[in-house]
């Protein structure tokens, strides 16, 4: 079981409604949201059009959120449109990576520390990683070094720390293709053992669900790659590989697929403690922003995005389990 001080529990309960679940919004994309913007409106899109998107993100859909993740370059104005009973992470990563060298290394926002990010507001720190267990052994020591830094960082402050877990192979290029799929399980959950460890210091795990299910026997539409029991045991495996509070991101996937997803896992026996979704629940609202401007994005927020976290919210109350279930407090 995980041992927390009292302030780190008051932060995740900050996060989390009353049955301590964390149904957290996720709004931390920059360069990806930029692009999206402007694909969209066929236009480029400046800084100004991502800071008043996360704005109405988290004016019209903290109220149905327990908890909004957002970035301290573009999202501070947004945190500060958030429903007052919605909790704050802020995302301390470098939006992407340097493709021009292997690794997918990690890098840390410049002009942030752990303690900025607090002193804004952040009820718990988020980083994220790309993760091979098969990657060069240097390269994930470096990877192992950093998070261990990252967690002593967030010690010092006192303050939750949301450790994301993106798994890649450097040997595959499409990591939605089938190659990826038949992978997929036992790079999540070797992953998910590493950064349970101690030495990491990490109190929340974020994490995707351990297969493609769209190569899911009666979830695919085309070839499969696992067997629904298969599947099955793969969530039963992940659940069981750490002690921490784990949740689950959306990945992109559609709002009624990510759904279907937690039933899933549920069925499974995963006791999966919330998620922090995102493009599931908003990524529609970006093409009417684009497209129709402020006023009409707004009015999607408040109708489909919200429909989007409502219908999210009544699954997680029947899939989710309870992270006090997990976690102690330390005497």
């Amino acid at each position: 079981m995980l041992t927390l001080s009292r302030s780190k529990i008051e932060a995740l309960e900050r996060l989390s409604n009353g049955n301590h679940i964390i149904g957290a919004l996720a709004i931390d994309q920059r360069g990806s949201l930029k692009k999206m913007i402007a694909s969209h409106g066929n236009t480029s899109a400046g800084d100004e059009d991502i800071i008043k998107f996360k704005e109405i993100v988290s004016a019209e859909l903290t109220p149905f959120s327990t908890s909004i993740l957002l970035d301290p370059e573009y999202g501070l104005p947004a945190s500060r449109k958030r429903n007052e009973h919605a909790g704050l992470i802020l995302a301390y990563e470098k939006t992407g990576y340097d493709a021009s060298q292997p690794g997918r290394l990690p890098d840390l926002l410049d002009k942030w520390s752990v303690k900025r990010l607090k002193e804004q507001g952040a009820d718990a720190v988020k980083f994220l990683l790309y993760y091979d267990v098969d990657e060069d052994a240097e390269i994930n020591e470096y990877k192992h070094v950093y998070i261990e830094r990252i967690g002593s960082e967030c010690m010092a402050e006192d303050i939750p720390f949301f450790l994301e877990i993106v798994t890649y192979d450097a040997a595959i290029q499409d990591e939605k293709g089938i190659e990826y799929a038949k992978v997929k399980p036992y790079k999540v959950i070797e992953a998910m053992k590493e950064f349970s460890k101690s030495q990491y210091h990490v109190d929340v795990l974020k994490v995707e669900v351990p297969v493609n299910m769209n190569f899911v026997e009666g979830f695919s539409e085309g070839e499969t790659v696992y067997s629904r029991e298969e599947a099955l045991r793969f969530f039963k495996e992940q659940s069981e590989v750490t002690p921490l509070p784990f949740i689950f991101l959306s990945a992109g996937v559609s709002a009624k697929l990510f759904q279907e997803t937690l039933k899933f896992a549920k069925e499974a026996g995963s006791t999966f403690n919330g998620v922090l979704c995102g493009r599931a629940t908003w990524k529609s609202g970006v093409k009417v922003f684009a497209n129709e401007g402020e006023k009409k994005g707004r009015e999607w927020m408040r109708t489909e995005g919200r429909r989007n976290i409502e219908e999210l919210n009544q699954v997680l109350q029947t899939t989710a389990s309870s992270w006090k279930e997990k976690v102690a407090a330390k005497l």
